[in-house]
Formats: structure tokens, sequence, C-alpha cells
């Protein structure tokens, strides 16, 4: 599994790239904030919303708190068959940090 940054992705914001952000979050969790335009999947209910994740997609970025869940979340999609998928380094709470 692949690695970025919280900066690599808020730069990449910047310069106005369309990116594909799945928040593994439980609700609680996201209604704290979210990545602008991340689309919200808890880690639980990944298996049965697969329909909502384009494989087609060239990167999938997974989020959670601290990059574990979504490390979780990594591998499990790659074992269904997607790809470019990329683990957020230390999660939302180095996305506060760097924002």
């Amino acid at each position: 599994m692949d690695l970025i940054t919280p900066q690599e992705i808020i730069t990449r914001m910047n310069n106005g790239e369309s990116l594909t952000i799945i928040d593994v979050r439980e609700d609680e969790e996201v209604a704290t904030g979210i990545i602008p335009g991340a689309r919200h999947i808890p880690l639980g209910e990944l298996p049965m919303r697969l329909s909502e994740i384009d494989e087609r997609s060239d990167e999938i970025i997974l989020v959670c708190r601290s990059g574990a869940r979504s490390a979780r979340a990594c591998e499990y999609l790659e074992h269904m068959g997607y790809s470019g998928l990329k683990n957020m380094v230390g999660g939302m709470i180095k996305w506060y940090e760097s924002v």
C-alpha cells in the first residue's frame, strides 16, 4: 500500500485536482469534520458499500483518525481487486495539524 501525506493532499487540492477520498471513520468522528469532497463510508460498512467506490479510479485515498483503520481498508480493497490505493499518513490527527 502506498502512503500519502496530508500536505500532499492539500497541495493537490489547492492546485484544483479532483481527488477520490474515502473517510472510514465512524459517524460521530466525521461529525467533527471531514476533508472537503471526501466520501464517508465507515470501515464496518465497506463490504456492503463497494458499489459506491469507482474501481476504475486511478487513485483512491483512504482516511481515518490516525491511519490504522484506513490501512485495514486499503488492505481489504486491495484484496477485492482495487488498485491505486493510498493511506493518508497520520490520519485526521495530522490533517488538522497541516491545515
